[in-house]
Formats: C-alpha cells, structure tokens, sequence
C-alpha cells in the first residue's frame, strides 16, 4: 500500500511507436484546433447576433462552451502523451482530470436533457412556449447543467480520493474513475454505489428524452412548420444524444465489468469517441441544419472578404 499522493501513474493505453505516435500527434493537434474553432464560430456567432438569442440557440450556445471546457483538459494531456516515450500523470494532475472531463460529459447530459424539454415545449405546447420558457428559467436550466454537473464530478474525486492505492497502471489513454478504483486496496462499495447511481439518473435522463421524442415526432406531423421545426433543430440532437450515450454507456460498462487485456484499440477508439465527436459534431450539424445560423455565418465571411479588397 503506498501514499496515495506519491503515486506516479503510467497510463498504459498508448504502446505505439514513437513514430506512429508522431502521426497520431499531428491528427490529434489539428483535431484539437479544429474543434476550438468551430465552437468558437458558433458561440460568436451567436452572441454577436441578437436575433439569435432563443432559448434553444443559448443552450446550443452553453453545448459548445463545455466543449471547449472538455477540449482544453483532454487534449494538452494527451498531445504531451503522443510527444513522450512514457505516458505518466500525477496522482493529483490525475484526479483533476478525472474531475474536468467527467464534469464536461454529465453537462453534456444534462444540457441534451434541458435542450428535448426545450424542443418539447416548442413543438407539442407552441402557445405556451413563451411563459414556459422565460429568460429567468433560461437561467435556472444553464445554472443546474453547470452546478450539478460539477457537484456530481466533485463527489466521485472525493470518494476517489479517500482510498489507499496498491498499484500505479492506468490500463487507458487518460485517467478514468473505475480505472483508478481498481487499484485500491480497501473495499470500494460506497464508489460503486455512487457510480451506478449516476449511471441510473443519467440513462434515465436518455430514456426520459426518448420518451419525449415519441411525443415530438407525433406532434411534427402536423403541420409543415412543425416538421421543419424537427428536421433543423430535433435531429441533429437525436443524432447528438444518440452517439454520445451509446459510446459512454460501452465505456463505462467495459471499464468495471470488462476484461482489461483484451480489445485494447477497439476500447481505447470507444473511449475516445464520447470525448473527440461531440464537441466536434455538435456546432457542424447544429450550424448546417439552423437556417439562421448558417446565413449568419456566410453574412460574416462575405463581410470580412469584401473588407479584405
């Protein structure tokens, strides 16, 4: 049993070559800059433009702000990674991480969660719309994706925190809580409560917007107006929630129940894939498929053209 805070992790998910690694590093560098500019265009692109201020285009707006809170912790580490023999990361430096990156997924959560009660209050209570979703509530939803997002994170690095380690192999490309569990040497059942207690709440919140789904597709049909409500701003969310929960649901169930010698690239690509997509999938389907969005930016970059001659 060693002190906990001396510990010095090595994180074993990459064993390429210096060379297939350098490669990997130029890929994940462009991916890395990519995705920061794109959120940024659309969260520019929405504060600039006062017509664009709805309720649903501000929560598209908060998606893409807790992109770049995940990018900018997930990605530095692991460009350090690609640049380095050996992946090592510091107890401390690792419980941070653990705690950024799993804030950054449960506000994706709950933000998805918030934007289907938006769109269900669009599409199946038009006439209410407005008294239901008011500034002050607008407020309230971005409040609680944020605090409880955090909350929830800042309660598994606590219980994390409080046990004595007995190894220092991290069988992943970055820090993950089961990862860092499985090397306790003390029983870990209040950890696994807690963790199937998130697990419970969260999916719920993915059946819960299913649900709703149900009930928005029906109303869609309708009218005209209601179905090209869902295609420009329903599907893209589907398609978002969708992705998302399927490759973090797999990574959670593989990482306390699944063999850890096994299916090494197909886990670390899962892994990789509720963290890389996201941040990158959400502003380009959300900025091609909302109409006023996409004319706004091609008004911007016509422009700055004209401005260039």
């Amino acid at each position: 049993m060693k002190n906990s805070t001396e510990i010095l992790f090595v994180l074993q998910g990459l064993n390429e070559t210096m060379s297939t690694k350098q490669t990997y590093y130029v890929i994940t560098l462009l991916a890395y800059l990519f995705t920061i500019l794109v959120n940024l265009t659309l969260i520019a692109t929405i504060i600039l433009e006062k017509t664009l201020h709805e309720p649903m285009l501000i929560f598209l707006c908060n998606l893409c702000v807790n992109g770049i809170f995940g990018a900018c912790t997930f990605y530095p580490k692991i460009l350090v990674d690609l640049s380095s023999e050996l992946s090592v990361t510091p107890y401390k430096a690792c419980l941070a991480q653990i705690f950024v990156i799993y804030s950054s997924v449960f506000c994706e959560f709950n933000t998805l969660a918030v934007m289907t009660y938006d769109r269900y209050i669009a599409i199946c209570k038009p006439l209410n719309y407005h008294s239901i979703i008011t500034p002050q509530k607008v407020v309230k939803l971005l409040l609680f994706t944020w605090l409880f997002s955090i909350c929830e994170s800042a309660f598994a690095v606590v219980l994390i925190a409080r046990l004595p380690l007995c190894g220092f192999k991290i069988q992943r490309i970055y820090c993950g809580v089961w990862a860092v569990v499985k090397l306790s040497c003390v029983d870990t059942t209040i950890n696994n409560v807690y963790g199937t207690i998130l697990m419970i709440f969260h999916f719920s919140q993915v059946v819960l917007v299913l649900i709703s789904y149900v009930n928005i597709i029906k109303a869609s049909v309708r009218s005209p107006e209601d179905r090209s409500k869902f295609m420009q701003t329903c599907l893209p969310h589907l398609i978002a929630l969708t992705s998302f929960s399927f490759a973090f649901l797999f990574d959670l169930l593989y990482a306390r129940y699944g063999p850890t010698d096994r299916l090494l690239a197909f886990r670390n690509f899962m892994s990789l894939e509720y963290l890389i997509v996201p941040p990158l999938l959400n502003p380009l389907i959300y900025g091609l498929r909302l109409t006023q969005i996409r004319r706004r930016i091609f008004r911007l970059r016509c422009q700055k053209i004209r401005a260039l001659k």
